[in-house]
């Protein structure tokens, strides 16, 4: 029993020293918010790589995810509602649910990932100490700009992704189930709400902030070569898509 405690007792205190890190860690970045246009270049750069590059996957995932949506839709109002409904209720739950957390996911892989890498492999190959010795602090120059563009981009590519997603869905609508192009839409504006797009965005940018902090804090702290880089990847996307979930869960008891 007392070994038990012991191990909860050493868990939970390095919980709370990878806690003071990362709020370290995000303090320094907002320190370093006022060197935003000395660093301007680097912001686009990150921006083009978080956003851009990832559009593709995005919208694969996004037109498949809303094909889906529908069928499921209406496999669940299959005798107790009507089809007409089908447009509204998959909107609904794009916009608000599936087209944040997906996304959010996706980019976890895509850039949580990557940015552990290769801030890890810049640790464990000494780079990070040489941008000290000459007076660059990584975090106004490595962090800094990756949190900011990650910020910035994830609405942007949940905008697209939820776009996508409708029309996915209608497709599945239209061609499968018969539903007109005039009543699918119908009732996609009947049910549509303002603050569900604006609550999937609050929801976005707080993932895509999530992210790019948990990538370069893992990346910071990489040791052990090779083999802890590859460790640091898969730690990055495990603990962005657990705490994306775990967020998504309490962002909507306090938004809606």
């Amino acid at each position: 029993m007392i070994k038990f405690f012991e191990i909860i007792g050493r868990k939970t205190l390095l919980f709370l020293a990878e806690f003071g890190q990362v709020s370290s860690l995000f303090g320094g970045i907002i320190k370093s918010l006022r060197y935003i246009p000395k660093t301007r270049k680097s912001l686009l750069y990150q921006m083009e790589h978080i956003g851009v590059d990832s559009l593709p996957l995005v919208l694969i995932i996004a037109v498949f995810t809303g094909a889906v949506a529908a069928w499921q839709a209406a496999y669940q109002l299959k005798g107790l509602a009507p089809m007409s409904i089908l447009g509204g209720t998959t909107s609904r739950a794009i916009i608000t649910e599936l087209g944040p957390v997906l996304t959010g996911i996706v980019i976890a892989g895509r850039v949580g990932a990557s940015i552990a890498a290769e801030l890890g492999t810049m640790k464990v190959t000494e780079q990070l100490d040489a941008l000290e010795i000459m007076g660059i602090p990584p975090v106004r120059f490595l962090a800094m700009p990756r949190v900011v563009a990650s910020i910035i981009m994830m609405p942007v590519l949940v905008v697209f992704a939820n776009a996508i997603s409708v029309a996915g869905a209608f497709f599945v609508s239209n061609h499968f189930m018969g539903v007109s192009y005039s009543v699918f839409f119908l009732s996609v504006k009947k049910f549509f709400v303002f603050s569900d797009f604006t609550a999937g965005l609050i929801k976005t940018v707080t993932f895509g902030g999530i992210t790019a902090l948990l990538g370069c804090h893992i990346g910071f702290h990489t040791k052990g070569g090779a083999e802890g880089v590859g460790q640091a990847t898969i730690k990055s996307f495990v603990m962005s898509a657990a705490l994306i979930l775990i967020l998504d869960y309490f962002l909507w008891m306090l938004i809606f």
